[in-house]
């Protein structure tokens, strides 16, 4: 069972991102806050779940949750100052929508941008030890993979209904048959250095 809190007793939002290591679409990040008696024996990595057991979750998490918040840094932000300084924008985005006060920020990871003047804690796997950091990977995780299928719709060529924009084979083919688009990350080796784009 996932702990509820970095610190018990007071308002913590979770936060995490998704797409850090994708060719194509943007980072996006989710902030949750959760009632402080909150379960959900189902919660869990959103990378340890299915496509199905996160589209419930996330269901859950949006009603069940005192409050939740997505948001997202594009590719060009990406290319402009980096794909980690955009995932800490994206998870900023997110923390902004929160109108709930909250005294605490407990992220996944092992870096932070500090947000406001609002105390904060890193967590390496924090979205396999905490609910909240759980809940804010999968509505990141499943509103990005939502985003790469409206992206799919306009170059289906490259695959985003399954690789989501991630560098697998197939993606990587696909961007050496056809070029880049206005949704790939520049600033990222689309091609292995012995290809080149056309």
């Amino acid at each position: 069972m996932l702990k509820l809190a970095v610190q018990i007793g007071i308002c913590e939002a979770g936060c995490d991102e998704a797409g850090r290591g994708c060719l194509a679409g943007p980072v996006v990040a989710g902030a949750v806050i959760l009632p402080p008696d909150y379960r959900n024996p189902l919660l869990n990595d959103s990378k340890k779940l299915t496509e199905k057991q996160r589209l419930a979750l996330r269901t859950c998490i949006e009603k069940d949750a005192v409050e939740w918040a997505v948001a997202d840094a594009t590719e060009a932000e990406i290319d402009s100052i980096n794909i980690l300084k955009a995932s800490f924008l994206a998870m900023h985005r997110a923390l902004d929508q929160l109108r709930t006060p909250f005294e605490h920020i407990a992220v996944d990871g092992n870096r932070f941008t500090p947000y406001k003047d609002i105390l904060h804690s890193t967590i390496v796997g924090g979205d396999a030890k905490y609910m909240h950091i759980a809940a804010a990977s999968v509505l990141a995780k499943t509103h990005r993979d939502e985003r790469m299928q409206q992206l799919h719709s306009l170059h289906p060529e490259y695959g985003w209904d399954r690789n989501k924009g991630y560098p697998t084979a197939a993606h990587r083919l696909a961007i050496r048959q056809f070029g880049s688009t206005p949704y790939h990350r520049m600033s990222f080796q689309l091609l292995p250095a012995q290809l080149t784009l056309l």
